[in-house]
């Protein structure tokens, strides 16, 4: 690649990955409390959940009686993530959305450094491929990626430099400091046992092959553990020693959920080959599929075969994940009698591995490719990741002033000024504070409230009481009983433990416009009493509030705010 604008920027590859990292957070700079932050499975329920244990002082409450108030009349503390991360740092500081964009930009230049620094020691070490790796570095940087789990992904070349570090030898003190520090800020369930499974198996089959341990490697594997243990003790304490609750996914039920059939598991697993999975970065593999057939069609005759046995290793392990991921519900409904751990805990979550391991193909490919081709791989790859970023794709369109209104913007979905409204309005009728009654929402997610300081009986979490499920199923059975869907949904899953509404569907996003009202809502108020509820905070208007026991205690609406809010009274 020609080198003449590097130098007369005086700028090095790595700086220029930087500044145009420092592009790619421009338009949230710019836009600050009214960016657009992603929705499903994140506003609507990961910020919340830091933003609550700050509030209510339990993040580093590890004891079995420690609740969250706010949450499905005290959710036991223990349910929810670690305190012992830079995530809830960051929350004790800032205000929500703040603590996401920091965050995010603290994550993506991590995932920069570490990708440039894993490719510059490894895999592209020549002087000359420095723009390659820094180029490289920029598109792992930008893709789509739940930065709420932290490095979990975006941080996995560091931890893996580090542990390359350890098997080359000698060992560096920077190398263990990756290893302590990459728990703190992954998380466990996502990505932990996985790749603890990946570096297990790396090492034994190093042992096997050499006829030597490696004590370096297992020694940072141990360190690696033992951090795991530290930070997610509180997890394994409530669940395996003091049993604090059963949890609700014991419940869970695949076998209503997935669909058996041969054509459905293959054509999952062609997605998680070609595209990924959404919570573990969700783009398009074509860059890194062209690059490995173009290094092949171009290589000399005699040189064919040796590329190709270069690269189906990574192909063939690629495709096995695939595989294993697509048809890993379909074993688990098979299997879910006999063994209920399969349902209590995702072990198809080998997925998470795979973005990193897509890249480092890449890299083996770009190295084989002239520098034509290789601008024109990297290029494709830089405008997949920003192409399939929803989340910069619609911060672009709030800049250009052309918003996605289905997707809004985080003062329009949080829309503070209008919940105030509705909070002042309760104290003037009752005198009473947020903590002093208990809502649940129809029509909006159960997190947008827990983030204007509501007090709620329903949520979204990945664990929670069983109990509290079937406690939780008469206020909302009459629905229920309407909607077969719907009642799989709850029985099987419950994961969104919400109120539903079977005119609605699983439309949780009811915006103010257009308005839309539910003609019959099958509701249990006298369940939903003693459950400890009294007010209905409902994007939806009621057609008869009368006959679900409830009652129109106001309207409320505020400019820029993507809801109306109806708020109803339990009359019984």
């Amino acid at each position: 690649m020609p080198s003449i604008p590097l130098n007369a920027l005086r700028l090095s590859p790595l700086r220029l990955a930087l500044l145009g990292l420092l592009l790619f957070a421009l338009p949230y700079s710019i836009l600050l409390a009214h960016s657009y932050l992603t929705i499903d499975d994140n506003l609507d329920t990961e910020l919340s959940i830091p933003y609550l244990l700050v509030r209510h002082g339990v993040a580093f409450n590890y004891d079995t009686k420690a609740v969250v108030p706010a949450i499905m009349n005290g959710l036991p503390r223990n349910a929810l993530r670690s305190g012992l991360s830079p995530t809830i740092g960051l929350f004790a500081l800032l205000p929500p959305w703040a603590a996401y964009l920091v965050h995010q930009a603290l994550v993506r230049l991590l995932g920069l450094l570490g990708m440039y620094a894993l490719l510059r020691r490894e895999f592209l070490v020549e002087k000359r491929s420095s723009v390659l790796a820094a180029a490289l570095a920029l598109c792992w940087a930008v893709l789509p990626m739940y930065t709420i789990y932290g490095v979990s992904v975006l941080g996995q070349p560091a931890l893996l430099l580090a542990f390359l570090g350890l098997r080359h030898g000698p060992a560096r003190w920077w190398h263990w400091v990756l290893i302590v520090g990459f728990p703190l800020w992954s998380m466990f369930v996502f990505v932990g046992p996985f790749i603890l499974a990946a570096l297990g198996g790396w090492w034994l089959w190093d042992w096997g092959r050499t006829r030597r341990p490696n004590g370096r490697f297992l020694a940072g594997l141990v360190l690696l553990l033992v951090g795991y243990l530290v930070v997610e003790w509180r997890l394994f304490y409530s669940l395996l020693v003091a049993k604090q609750f059963v949890p609700h996914r014991l419940e869970f039920d695949m076998a209503q959920l997935t669909d058996m059939s041969l054509q459905a598991g293959l054509q999952s697993a062609a997605q998680f080959f070609l595209f990924g999975q959404y919570h573990a970065s969700r783009f398009l593999r074509g860059a890194v599929l062209l690059a490995v057939v173009v290094a092949v069609v171009l290589a000399p005759a005699g040189q064919r075969a040796g590329r190709l046995r270069r690269f189906a290793p990574w192909l063939v392990a690629l495709a096995g994940i695939a595989l294993f991921s697509g048809f890993y519900p379909q074993l688990v409904a098979l299997a879910q009698t006999r063994l209920p751990l399969l349902v209590a805990f995702n072990f198809g979550r080998f997925h998470f591995l795979t973005p990193l391991l897509w890249f480092l193909l890449l890299a083996l490919a770009l190295r084989c490719l002239p520098g034509r081709w290789q601008g024109a791989v990297l290029g494709l790859q830089l405008l997949i990741g920003l192409g399939m970023n929803p989340e910069w794709l619609n911060n672009l369109r709030e800049l250009a002033g052309r918003p996605n209104p289905h997707e809004p913007n985080y003062t329009a979905y949080v829309a503070p000024a209008l919940f105030r409204k509705v909070q002042q309005a309760i104290e003037r009728q009752t005198g009473l504070a947020p903590a002093q009654y208990r809502v649940a929402s129809l029509g909006l997610p159960p997190a947008v409230p827990q983030l204007n300081n509501f007090y709620t009986i329903d949520s979204y979490q990945n664990n929670y009481p069983l109990s509290y499920k079937h406690h939780f199923r008469p206020v909302i059975a009459g629905e229920l009983a309407k909607s077969p869907d719907l009642r799989r949904y709850f029985d099987a899953w419950a994961n969104r433990c919400y109120l539903f509404s079977a005119e609605l569907g699983k439309n949780f996003r009811v915006g103010a416009a257009p308005p839309r009202v539910v003609q019959d809502f099958d509701f249990d108020a006298a369940a939903f009493r003693q459950l400890g509820g009294r007010y209905v905070l409902s994007a939806a208007q009621l057609a008869t509030p009368a006959r679900s026991g409830l009652r129109l205690a106001g309207v409320f609406e505020q400019p820029g705010a993507y809801w109306r809010i109806w708020l109803y009274e339990v009359t019984k």
